[in-house]
């Protein structure tokens, strides 16, 4: 088979197409032949050599995907050869066959393509927690959403109008906060006046929610919440945030949460009904996502370097 690969960390002309031996499944382990794969940012800081990363050189990139089940599980009924599915959290997802964990597969449904899932399975799920485990959203909650235009930023925005939520999306450029209104923001605005539009949206009271992605803006997120009011962190595109005084939280009754989609994905039923969920509300049209690029994956460092420019608006699909 043919794989995505790098063996010294750097830009990403590091990345090569490269032949390397087709894996081989472990106990309880299918091989997927793939169609489609999600790239994330993940994926960058890996290449860049600041997240971790297992294994030796030469690495395989990619965590999430779509594609047929090429060698089951012997005996497997529920998964058979030739069944469609996809995953969201294997390793090496940046090849043409991945060996991919029996509970970590996800059924698509007929009416879910390949190029869907493997744009909405990490991020989808990512943003689903995040209105439903990290902060319960009820109908006229004000929430703030840091990096709106990302792949994560917009299925929020959508997800949270669905529940009748006030959303104010933030975005640094015009196409971006076009593409927020687009997803059903109220309001959109970019990284120079967000604070006060918050403050002027709320009448001088704050968000019941920040969703915080960016790391180094926490201070302020905590700044623009309510009293009593959450701030939910679960990224940090720009680097990690200064350490938080315990005061504060004290002084205005404020929670601040994390998040990680992992801690949620508890198990193999767990993890289907929840795509099971995200699939319906695509095929209901309250959740729509916005694919900024499909780019084959033979030519792997040309989408990450889009995705590093900052241009994109959605998901980038690596394609086979």
């Amino acid at each position: 088979m043919y794989a995505l690969t790098f063996d010294r960390f750097g830009p990403a002309d590091v990345l090569r197409w490269s032949e390397r031996p087709n894996p081989v499944p472990g106990p309880d382990q299918v091989l997927v032949r793939m169609h489609s794969v999600g790239l994330n940012f993940a994926d960058v800081y890996r290449r860049n050599g600041n997240y971790h990363l297992s294994g030796t050189a030469p690495w395989v990139l990619g965590y999430e995907g779509a594609g047929v089940v090429e060698t089951p599980v012997p005996g497997d009924t529920q998964f058979p050869a030739g069944t469609r599915v996809g995953f969201a959290d294997m390793p090496h997802a940046n090849a043409e066959l991945v060996a991919v964990d029996r509970d970590r597969l996800i059924p698509l449904p007929n009416d879910i393509d390949a190029d869907t899932a493997a744009a909405v399975l990490l991020q989808g799920l990512t943003a689903q927690y995040l209105v439903t485990d990290s902060f319960v959203v009820r109908p006229g909650d004000v929430a703030v959403v840091h990096a709106a235009a990302g792949g994560v930023g917009l299925l929020l925005v959508q997800m949270l109008k669905a529940l009748g939520a006030v959303v104010l999306g933030i975005a640094s450029s015009e196409a971006k906060r076009d593409a927020v209104i687009g997803a059903g923001a109220d309001v959109a605005v970019g990284y120079d006046d967000w604070v006060e539009a918050t403050r002027s949206l709320t009448g001088g009271h704050g968000a019941n929610v920040v969703y915080d992605s960016v790391g180094r803006t926490l201070p302020d997120s905590m700044a623009v919440a309510r009293i009593g009011g959450t701030v939910v962190f679960y990224g940090m595109a720009a680097g990690d945030p200064d350490p938080v005084d315990p005061r504060l939280l004290m002084d205005r009754s404020l929670t601040l949460t994390g998040g990680d989609l992992w801690n949620v994905l508890t198990g193999p039923a767990e993890r289907r009904r929840r795509a099971a969920a995200l699939f319906e509300q695509i095929r209901q049209g309250s959740v729509r996502p916005q694919i900024a690029a499909r780019i084959p994956l033979r030519d792997g460092a040309r989408a990450h370097a889009y995705l590093e420019s900052r241009a994109a608006i959605g998901k980038v699909l690596l394609t086979l």
